[in-house]
């Protein structure tokens, strides 16, 4: 995202050496997954500036060995190595959906009728789409009797969550129960929760994270590597999902995907309609000044400053590039944004030394830490 600076900051910075931070690899239950995607790139290392060993197919049936940070490390055949998450739709093991088989669906049934915001799927065959209409890609699929979780709703389309954690749109008719708060009653919970804001935990908060850009909007292009900042913004927001998952906030996603280019007005709105309690969208910088380092956005003083403020302080604690403070952001995800809200630019693309810099795993995850403490901070205070 281009934008030229507000405050003023030095043209050059000094850079200390961090460490790696405290982040082991989740071991995972060994299970098969089948793979989503034309073609899906296996890296030597969980993370997308790795070499490449090798590729799988679309539709190639994977065994999944262990979990870090949103990547899976996966073996086919001669192929092994890591793959990106989001491109895998589990197919077997304990948190596979349920199966076609009638004592499954009867299970099935029985959760849903006991748990709100459940459903179970009618029609024998359901495709998962990207998006809220049959125009949007093919992400995955459910047979009859399996349950889901519903999101949120819209113009007869459910965004959903199926028990192997996959999350895209299918048509409403085609399930069975379930309820979630419509537009009117979610955007009044967001408006109403600064008293549970204030708890002093940030466990059970729901944290909407954005990775800026995405599908046919790369962001900015460094001008030395040619990094993509969509590419990014995504990483960076699966490794903040889980730091915050892991101090108990729950967290939801603009998008999960490379291909996917939520609208503006869509990624605000995902955020009023499930009632979530603060919003955090993430950024790689540009200017056309010789300039280095992070800067965290706001726009109203009574609703985002705070929030913006905690973030700020732990990036500025030091993560390997220095951060250039807070500044005043008349962006539409900011403006109209009726929850607590911050905008940050995690490095300049157009600087060669950020560049190099952001392009690592271990600068992303040291920058998602800071941000998971912000928070955690904000709702400390």
């Amino acid at each position: 995202m281009k934008r030229i600076l507000h405050t003023a900051v030095l043209a050059a910075c000094l850079l200390t050496s961090y460490a790696l931070p405290s982040s082991a690899a989740h071991a995972a239950d060994t299970y098969t997954a089948k793979v989503y995607a034309n073609s899906l790139n296996v890296r030597s290392e969980p993370a997308a500036s790795a070499a490449i060993t090798g590729s799988l197919a679309g539709g190639a049936v994977v065994t999944v060995t262990e979990e870090q940070h949103g990547w899976l490390k996966v073996r086919a055949g001669s192929v092994s190595g890591w793959v990106a998450g989001y491109y895998l739709k589990r197919t077997s093991g304990a948190a596979s959906a349920g199966t076609s088989s009638a004592s499954s669906a009867n299970t099935s049934v029985k959760t849903s009728s006991a748990s709100s915001g459940t459903a179970v799927v009618t029609a024998s065959s359901l495709r998962i789409r990207g998006g809220p209409g049959t125009g949007y890609e093919v992400v995955g699929s459910l047979q009859s009797g399996n349950a889901v979780t519903i999101l949120l709703r819209q113009d007869g389309w459910s965004r959903i969550r199926t028990a192997g954690g996959t999350t895209g749109w299918v048509s409403t008719q085609y399930l069975a129960g379930g309820s979630v708060p419509n537009l009117s009653t979610a955007s009044s919970n967001a408006q109403n929760t600064s008293v549970i804001r204030k708890s002093g935990s940030i466990r059970g908060k729901l944290i909407v994270v954005d990775p800026g850009h995405g599908g046919s909007d790369p962001g900015m292009l460094g001008t030395t590597y040619d990094t993509m900042e969509k590419d990014l913004t995504l990483q960076t927001s699966l490794y903040l999902r889980d730091y915050l998952t892991a101090k108990g906030a729950r967290v939801e996603l603009t998008r999960t995907r490379g291909d996917q280019k939520p609208a503006l007005s869509r990624r605000v709105q995902i955020g009023t309609q499930l009632g979530a309690d603060a919003f955090v969208s993430i950024h790689y910088n540009s200017s056309p000044k010789n300039v280095s380092g992070t800067l965290t956005f706001f726009y109203s003083e009574q609703n985002d400053l705070r929030l913006a403020r905690a973030i700020e302080t732990r990036l500025g604690a030091g993560i390997g590039l220095r951060s250039n403070g807070l500044s005043f952001g008349n962006y539409h995800i900011l403006r109209e944004n009726p929850l607590p809200a911050a905008l940050i630019e995690l490095g300049f693309l157009s600087n060669p030394y950020d560049e190099s810099i952001v392009r690592k795993a271990a600068y992303q995850r040291k920058a998602a830490q800071a941000i998971a403490e912000g928070l955690a901070d904000y709702y400390k205070n």
